[in-house]
């Protein structure tokens, strides 16, 4: 058991996800389930499918695509587009992620929406969102501009996060980008809100988000050396703290942790019963080395536990996943990760089989008491 309990993040965010994505480690949840107004962070979703586009050849960087008057009626971030233009995609994705163009985002949306429309698009995103496991976003258009149902939780939008850096390294550096002018229009609406990127702390996105409804919130990201953090605010009262809070969680999750390799993959760690098999047991081994991001101040050793619903009846593979292992880091959320058969365990014959049923009986006969029967 760990010596002192992590040194928990006391954010002031409504809700807060941080993830160390190179080992899968949850280093902080705050309501992190609940659904709630995105804002702009929600620009995310479009770009994956605009991403997802892209790579399968739906749509093109140097392609041009026309100016709805829809795009055009949205207020607040914009690239300041007229229905005169048309406007490379590559220029778009720089608009949303560098100025948050609410009206890039529809030009995007339009494109690739089943039916050409926006709301269209957004039916799509939800859809595509529940595929990658984001259970709790419903989107009501591309941008995040307030709507009645448009919501994320901001897990969701830590999985997203997650998708468009292992997904998109091609298009991940986009994210880093601090000056982006479009057309000389607007040279006062240039430069990319992350407060981080200047900083010198590894961030190199993602995306801000703001309206009254919302508050202000991040989901960034920052690496160091081998290490990747994922994080994301949601609901902080001002642009100066959404800097601050960001800022510290930067810091304090790659000054309180450290990772420790817990197994070694193909090394067992223990067995589990087989049910009429050649063999009664079989080793349990992680398929990968088993590597996890714990506390600084913890002890090396970690409460962990072997779970199946055993016995297990044979035959089993090898490498077949029968169990995990539950992992308990002391101040972390649990962590739970899978275990397989170490080698093949092949049905038993007639004679083991009898002698697997035979051992039963005799049990259960030897352990009832006279007249019991």
């Amino acid at each position: 058991m760990f010596a002192l309990p992590a040194q928990a993040f006391d954010t002031q965010a409504r809700a807060a996800y941080v993830m160390d994505q190179t080992t899968g480690t949850v280093l902080l949840s705050k309501d992190a389930d609940q659904p709630l107004p995105p804002a702009s962070m929600s620009k995310l979703m479009t770009l994956f499918v605009a991403f997802e586009a892209l790579r399968d050849g739906r749509l093109e960087l140097n392609e041009e695509l026309p100016v709805s008057e829809h795009a055009t009626s949205y207020k607040g971030s914009s690239m300041f587009l007229n229905t005169q233009d048309r406007v490379r995609v590559e220029d778009l994705l720089r608009g949303i992620i560098v100025l948050s163009g609410n009206d890039a985002c529809v030009v995007i949306a339009e494109a690739l929406s089943p039916d050409g429309t926006e709301a269209g698009f957004a039916r799509f995103m939800t859809q595509r969102a529940q595929q990658l496991g984001m259970n709790n976003s419903n989107f009501a258009n591309s941008n995040g501009w307030p709507a009645a149902g448009h919501m994320m939780s901001v897990h969701d939008l830590a999985i997203l996060a997650d998708h468009l850096i292992s997904d998109f390294p091609e298009y991940y550096p986009l994210f880093a980008e601090e000056e982006f002018e479009f057309d000389n229009r607007v040279p006062s609406n240039s430069r990319n809100r992350n407060p981080l990127l200047k900083l010198g702390i590894g961030a190199d996105g993602l995306k801000t988000g703001h309206t009254q409804e919302a508050g202000y919130g991040l989901v960034g990201s920052a690496q160091q050396g081998d290490r990747r953090v994922i994080f994301v605010l949601s609901g902080l009262d001002s642009v100066a703290r959404r800097a601050e809070e960001a800022e510290a969680v930067v810091n304090w999750s790659f000054r309180n942790f450290v990772e420790r390799q817990l197994a070694e993959a193909e090394k067992p760690i223990g067995q589990a019963d087989i049910w009429m098999g050649t063999s009664k047991t079989v080793d349990l081994v992680p398929h990968e080395d088993l590597t996890l991001l714990l506390p600084v101040l913890g002890d090396k050793n970690v409460e962990a536990e072997i779970v199946y619903d055993g016995p297990l009846e044979a035959p089993i593979a090898k490498g077949q996943e029968i169990a995990e292992l539950v992992i308990k880091p002391d101040g972390l959320p649990e962590i739970r990760r899978p275990l397989v058969a170490a080698e093949s365990v092949e049905k038993g014959g007639f004679f083991v089989r009898i002698m697997t049923v035979g051992g039963i009986v005799a049990k259960d006969v030897i352990g009832n008491p006279l007249g019991a029967m």
